[in-house]
């Protein structure tokens, strides 16, 4: 898919359709995050940080109950 960016006042704009944003579970509330290597610019969802300390939190109880069985199922 090729796209031209639309002027928006005094800036740029880039339309994202539709099913692009619900592929990528994005909305209008979504903060986004752009970086670029100089050549290319991405732009991906900020994570929601409440779901990543969940994350470790879930993570954490796993290997304190089921550490030893995990250790003995990697050898």
């Amino acid at each position: 898919m090729t796209k031209k960016l639309i002027q928006h006042g005094n800036s740029a704009a880039l339309v994202l359709e539709k099913p692009i944003l619900q592929l990528l579970n994005i909305d209008m509330t979504t903060e986004l995050e752009i970086v670029t290597d100089g050549r290319n610019i991405i732009i991906s969802p900020v994570a929601n940080k409440e779901s990543e300390s969940d994350l470790l939190a879930s993570l954490e109880k796993v290997n304190r109950v089921h550490g030893t069985t995990l250790k003995r199922l990697a050898k």
